[in-house]
């Protein structure tokens, strides 16, 4: 039986951190703690701005002092692996794919679903070793970009899939000279609703703004005004069996 959050927390709202450059990780970390607010991370090994990859052994102290404070985790794949398209049919499937990371970066090539599952299945395992925390059988595709046919094969391998709710959209990826940091916090202080699962990532290539350091903190405040309260994913009705 799936957790559900406690009855304290009526309006419970689930914030999730993608992996990314890792340059805002400390100061993530910081309001987290300073704040109370327990997370859930889907980690892939990214190319970082500092030490070998998001999942390498120069951020790994990063992630146990994370699993002390009892934050969740799940895989991102671990060469942060985009579905392109379907090949193969329902019972032989197969998926173009292309890697952000890793020996194969920015190449088209072809997974079976196995070797697909794999790619879910070695983050899920390094998350273990650096955590010392058994993950959750969950993982979020790069991009949010899945099929059916995606969906099922990882399911058949003990994985389900967690996007994120249209609202929970925060716009870290989002070009700042067009979704400004405080358009961004307003937007999100607006329209997201009890129940909403948020996306951030732990640092973005692209924008020239940061967005973490001016609006996580405000945001995290200002959802607590309106009387939201956060918890992780394996606290979720629907994915907290996934543990």
């Amino acid at each position: 039986m799936a957790a559900a959050a406690p009855p304290d927390c009526q309006k419970p709202l689930y914030l999730t951190f993608d992996t990314g450059h890792m340059e805002i990780a400390p100061l993530v970390a910081d309001v987290l703690n300073r704040q109370q607010v327990r997370v859930t991370f889907f980690a892939a090994n990214e190319r970082t701005k500092e030490g070998d990859g998001s999942l390498g052994e120069h951020w790994a102290p990063w992630w146990r002092a994370r699993a002390t404070e009892g934050h969740e985790f799940a895989s991102h794949t671990w060469d942060h692996t985009y579905w392109r398209a379907d090949l193969g049919d329902a019972h032989n499937p197969a998926f173009r794919v292309r890697p952000s990371a890793g020996a194969r970066e920015g190449q088209d090539s072809v997974l079976s679903a196995a070797e697909y599952c794999e790619e879910i299945a070695r983050a899920s395992r390094r998350l273990k070793v650096v955590t010392g925390k058994p993950p959750l059988s969950l993982f979020r595709a790069p991009g949010g970009k899945t099929s059916p046919q995606l969906i099922a094969s990882a399911q058949a391998c003990g994985f389900a899939h967690v996007g994120w709710s249209p609202a929970g959209f925060l716009g870290d990826e989002l070009p700042s000279e067009r979704a400004s940091n405080a358009a961004l916090l307003r937007k999100a202080l607006r329209e997201v609703r009890s129940g909403d699962i948020l996306l951030a990532h732990l640092g973005i290539w692209s924008r020239k703004d940061p967005w973490a350091p001016a609006v996580l903190e405000p945001l995290i405040v200002g959802l607590k005004q309106q009387g939201f309260c956060f918890r992780t994913l394996r606290e979720h009705p629907r994915y907290g069996a996934g543990r």
